[in-house]
């Protein structure tokens, strides 16, 4: 890359941001003279202004990296498996999370919905509701396929449209490897632009079926705090809960079902 490619990518991260040029300069401490130069390609910003300007538009630390090397210079973020022997404080607060969550439901994933952990409630849920399903361990897959948990779903147009406005949120703006340009590709084209345009009003719902069992959840969606690795940033904690009580007398027993 070179430096003239960070200007208009500091002018689309703050576009999608819905910032005007002024007010990201007063939060930045910058002029805005001097940002204009930059997002136009006259002026060349110090690695510094790089940094600062990127935490005001809250840009991912991915992007944070790529921005940089935009600008020519060396990424600062390091992105560390979750199975590295640095991590293994943060897997044992993650265990003991799973672990406390139950009997509800909650997975670990990734910014592209992957499975990385799993509770028990979870894996028994997703076994009673997909039972036929082989395929790879991502929600969003699931979501979609019909050998997944497509056909368990009630109001499968409403979580569609949500996972597809979480996908976009997540990966469209940003840096995206060949992983993230599939998943993303595959929702956009099993999701009709129609679905889900209409924000809820409250939560998104996710009511599922089979059989005589019915059962309704909504998703409550857990961070990692001031991360500085892109792995633990990209982590979402997300637990299943149920929406009434029968729903709740009905989840038990699926999880105690299953595991029988």
């Amino acid at each position: 890359m070179t430096t003239s490619t960070v200007g208009p990518m500091l002018r689309a991260w703050r576009s999608s941001r819905g910032k005007s040029q002024l007010a990201l300069a007063v939060e930045a401490g910058v002029s805005t003279r001097h940002l204009s130069f930059v997002e136009t390609g006259r002026a060349s910003p110090s690695r510094e202004m790089v940094l600062t300007l990127a935490e005001h538009l809250d840009v991912p630390l991915r992007d944070r990296n790529a921005l940089l090397e935009a600008a020519g210079y060396a990424a600062v973020f390091r992105e560390t498996p979750l199975d590295a022997a640095t991590m293994t404080e943060v897997r044992g607060a993650l265990g003991h999370i799973l672990e406390a969550s139950e009997p509800n439901p909650t997975l670990v994933v990734n910014r592209r919905y992957d499975i990385l952990r799993a509770n028990e409630a979870a894996v028994s849920l997703l076994s009673f509701f997909a039972p036929t399903w082989k395929g790879k361990n991502n929600v969003a897959r699931m979501m979609l396929s019909p050998e997944g948990l497509r056909p368990a779903i009630v109001n499968w147009s409403e979580v569609a449209g949500h996972v597809l406005r979480r996908l976009r949120a997540e990966l469209g703006a940003g840096v995206r490897d060949a992983a993230d340009e599939e998943i993303f590709a595959l929702a956009a084209a099993e999701i009709p632009a129609t679905h889900g345009t209409h924000p809820p009003s409250i939560l998104v719902p996710l009511s599922l079926r089979r059989g005589k069992v019915s059962l309704d959840l909504f998703t409550t969606i857990t961070t990692l705090g001031t991360p500085l690795d892109i792995t633990l940033q990209e982590l979402r904690i997300e637990t299943l809960f149920a929406a009434d009580a029968a729903s709740r007398q009905v989840l038990e027993t699926v999880v105690r079902g299953t595991r029988g």
